[in-house]
């Protein structure tokens, strides 16, 4: 449930740098209008019109969708190739309001209610690139806002899924799209995130969506060895930097990523503990 991505420092094999005409992309935000075409009037002629104007709709949605990942996610320095199929692949106009399909697939944040957004897709398809998911790992979201995130990490095909969300209303309809859609594999559960699931532990790769000041010591603990905690750490209501997190022999090494803007992480867990921010 993250806004507009500041910069970003990318590890390892993953590109440092962005086009700049992207970087100008991401940090402005402006939302763009996508137009979707109208029937040639041949087809118009030979097919009911309520069914010509759905498949001409779709057919808008997908291009759209393709060019959001060419321009935006693998333009932007993902490489990936599971995390770009897959980004190909979830309709992400399924995940936002009614009120917001005509924005469903430019490179920005959108509400969905309760205070809360769908991420800005290059954050997603960074941020699930940075979890490095490996066949048959179990995965862990805390934020599954309207379910976006964990449909893409279902569509991988090849991991088990488990989201948290704090909202009630959120995780009843997350629960209600994902299954209609047909993710049907996908856990989600009501409840505070920032104490994970325990009972389901230990994870082989942990996403946050949103930020706390500091990170939460019961997902460090329920990080498997050698597993991966993607989470934005920092103040509300500013920016605030993305942290991956890989445990080995128990211990965590941190690295920055760049900064961020996500929502807040709510919760009494994460108001009663102490802020201890990453060295």
């Amino acid at each position: 449930m993250g806004l507009c991505v500041r910069s970003s420092r990318l590890i390892g094999s993953h590109r440092i740098w962005l086009a700049v005409a992207t970087v100008a992309v991401l940090i402005g935000c402006n939302p763009r209008t996508i137009t979707f075409p109208s029937p040639p009037a041949q087809e118009a002629a030979a097919t009911p019109k309520s069914v010509s104007a759905t498949a001409t709709v779709e057919d808008g949605f997908a291009q759209a969708r393709l060019e959001m990942v060419h321009l935006y996610i693998e333009g932007a320095g993902i490489q990936n190739e599971d995390v770009l199929r897959a980004m190909r692949t979830v309709p992400r106009h399924e995940f936002v309001p009614a009120e917001y399909l005509d924005q469903a697939y430019d490179n920005h944040p959108l509400p969905i209610g309760y205070g809360q957004t769908i991420s800005q897709p290059f954050v997603v398809g960074w941020m699930t690139e940075l979890l490095e998911p490996k066949p048959g790992e179990k995965v862990l979201e805390i934020g599954t806002g309207s379910g976006y995130q964990a449909a893409i990490l279902a569509e991988l095909g090849f991991l088990e899924v488990y989201s948290i969300e704090i909202v009630p209303e959120l995780a009843a309809n997350a629960t209600v799209r994902l299954k209609s859609l047909g993710y049907q594999d996908v856990q989600v559960r009501q409840g505070d995130g920032y104490y994970g699931w325990p009972e389901a532990a230990p994870f082989d790769a942990i996403i946050v969506t949103a930020a706390p000041d500091h990170l939460p010591a019961p997902l460090a603990e329920q990080l498997a060895d050698g597993g991966r905690l993607v989470i934005p750490i920092g103040p509300p209501g500013y920016y605030q930097s993305l942290w991956q997190f890989v445990k080995e022999d128990g211990e965590l090494k941190a690295y920055d990523m760049g900064g961020v803007s996500f929502v807040p992480f709510t919760g009494r867990g994460a108001e009663a503990a102490p802020a201890k921010t990453p060295p």
